[in-house]
């Protein structure tokens, strides 16, 4: 059986978090505990289960809620191009969103988000990745009538620095991540909020372990 152990640790609040996925067969079983159930003490606060099949569908349990949440996933072909289309809903708040990718090329890909119900809440992304190294992400937002930027470029053998900015909210964030076969994967982000300059930035760092038993 496999395992993976993923930790979280939010610097500016001093609070952490943690995620446990089994794999049972082609399903994986996730355990959630977010920062209320370790900061005010023993609680089910921040408790999730989840059940999952990779690129077939995801069911999520918010047990203090008592709130599922339902992602299902699959991919058709459009003009012999892959489409690779995703559902969510939650019961909650009864919200569905719909995204769909386009692959034209192994360099060129075209997304959209779109929250059924709300015709203005759509989102519209370009993926560009330049000789497999360098990843450019402009992205429009119809509801708000603004762009976003990212950019990612891969470094050394298993390193990415990410970086993005929302032109709506003025927030830069950048990202470095490392993916290593043996040590896990390692990530740090940092976001700054720059239509405050006096707002210290907010710093996240994350790990998470592979484990055969």
């Amino acid at each position: 059986m496999k395992a993976s152990l993923k930790t979280r640790y939010d610097f500016n609040k001093h609070a952490g978090a943690a995620t446990v996925a089994f794999g049972v067969g082609d399903v994986k079983l996730r355990a959630t505990l977010t920062d209320a159930t370790v900061v005010m003490g023993p609680s089910m606060n921040g408790f999730a289960l989840a059940v999952e099949k990779p690129g077939f569908f995801i069911v999520d349990y918010n047990v203090p809620g008592k709130d599922f949440r339902f992602q299902f996933m699959n991919s058709v072909k459009v003009l012999q191009k892959p489409l690779n289309l995703t559902y969510i809903h939650s019961v909650g708040d009864n919200r569905t969103i719909v995204d769909g990718t386009l692959v034209l090329d192994s360099a060129n890909k075209v997304s959209v988000n779109h929250m059924l119900g709300s015709p203005k809440n759509v989102k519209v992304k370009y993926t560009y990745v330049h000789k497999g190294l360098t990843t450019f992400e402009p992205s429009y937002d119809l509801g708000k009538n603004t762009w976003d930027f990212a950019m990612a470029r891969k470094v050394y053998d298993d390193g990415v620095v990410r970086a993005s900015y929302q032109l709506s909210s003025k927030a830069l964030g950048l990202e470095w991540s490392r993916d290593s076969k043996t040590n896990g994967v390692f990530k740090i982000t940092a976001a700054f909020d720059l239509a405050n300059e006096l707002k210290a930035p907010k710093v996240i760092a994350e790990s998470t372990w592979n484990i055969d038993f």
